[in-house]
């Protein structure tokens, strides 16, 4: 029981690293059969019903659904586009997770 609350406490802590001075968040972007990014970024871009938004590191938790759009990853290694057709993106302590094709 003890490591069940261990892990719980370890998966809602955040985990911003800083690379070169600038605060990144853990990205995963991924389908049922397939990875498209998965790393740190410092912002990733969408479009959601309410219009485009930005997610940063720090940003608050939510959940939405993805329209049709471009999603953008300013990844620590450069800029990743991914076409988005249907997905749906968590945002929790610092981590975005977009799962596609749902």
């Amino acid at each position: 029981m003890a490591d069940e609350t261990k892990k719980a406490a370890d998966e809602s802590a955040p985990i911003v690293q800083k690379t070169d001075g600038e605060p990144t968040m853990a990205v995963k972007v991924y389908a049922p059969f397939k990875v498209y990014f998965e790393g740190n970024a410092h912002s990733v871009s969408a479009l959601n019903a309410t219009g485009p938004f930005d997610v940063l590191p720090h940003h608050r938790n939510f959940l939405c659904m993805l329209l049709p759009c471009m999603l953008t990853i300013q990844g620590v290694e450069g800029e990743k586009t991914i076409k988005i057709t249907r997905a749906l993106m968590h945002v929790k302590a610092d981590r975005v997770v977009v799962f596609m094709d749902v």
